[in-house]
């Protein structure tokens, strides 16, 4: 798995930091921070907060070319 940067470029388009962004979808900033780097898998239910609070889909986020 590798680095996530559509996540990062989009929370980073919206102004958030990773403490705000983790702060909506109820996670810790290091487990928004792991997400990125590539370093966690999260679940389902996660990766789809993630994209309500982003307002992108799961495609747009998580989908590898």
């Amino acid at each position: 798995m590798g680095k996530n940067l559509k996540l990062k470029a989009a929370r980073a388009a919206l102004g958030l930091t990773q403490q705000e962004l983790g702060e909506r979808v109820g996670v810790t900033r290091q487990t928004i921070l792991a997400i990125e780097r590539g370093d966690y898998n999260p679940t389902i239910k996660l990766c789809v907060e993630i994209c309500k609070a982003l307002g992108k889909t799961l495609d747009e986020l998580f989908w590898e070319e």
